[in-house]
């Protein structure tokens, strides 16, 4: 059409996507409906705490202020395989599920479905002070399906967990409402 002298163009049609894209672009983290696409909510790589053999023995020599930087050599090659590309492993949180993902372009090698999740722990063993982190256990049906080495800050990607399962999946939807102003029966 022409208005005016000014060519007008009727707008695209939207192509139909195939497959599963997840979509990063969000307003804010973690209100993309999964029904709408999925949407990382949190992703972390694991801490070199993960490898407890060499992880321990350079939170040991870091005690001593002549063998800190033995320790700092024996820590450097388990940072650097943390970011390598093809080595490094990485936990994601989406409003479907939960992976362990590796490789150049992530890929997940082990996942649950949010709504096949029925509780997260902590080891409490496996909480490290030193290096802040812990490890997970993820439970479905009573059995551990997934464990988590190496968790930076363990306690707050358990309360995510469980907030995504609690959120989005529809198996949990019908927990108790708890609300803020509740009063503790301690006081």
């Amino acid at each position: 059409m022409n208005i005016d002298g000014i060519q007008q163009i009727p707008p695209k049609k939207p192509t139909p996507r195939l497959g599963l894209r997840l979509s990063s672009r969000q307003a804010v983290t973690g209100l993309t409906a999964p029904q709408t696409g999925e949407a990382i909510i949190r992703d972390l790589r694991p801490s070199v705490s993960a490898h407890p053999a060499v992880s321990g023995l350079a939170q040991t020599l870091t005690g001593t202020m002549v063998l800190a930087p033995l320790a700092w050599l024996l820590l450097a090659p388990l940072f650097v395989m943390k970011y390598l590309p093809f080595i490094s492993r990485r936990y994601t949180l989406t409003n479907r599920r939960l992976m362990i993902q590796c490789g150049l372009k992530p890929r997940p090698i082990q996942e649950i479905t949010l709504a096949d999740i029925d509780d997260v722990r902590v080891i409490p063993a496996s909480n490290n002070a030193f290096y802040r982190s812990g490890t997970l256990e993820i439970l479905s049906q009573g059995k551990v399906v997934m464990h988590l080495p190496g968790v930076a800050q363990p306690e707050g990607f358990r309360h995510a967990i469980l907030n995504a399962y609690r959120a989005w999946s529809p198996a949990h939807a019908n927990l108790p409402f708890i609300p803020a102003s509740a009063k503790t029966s301690g006081g």
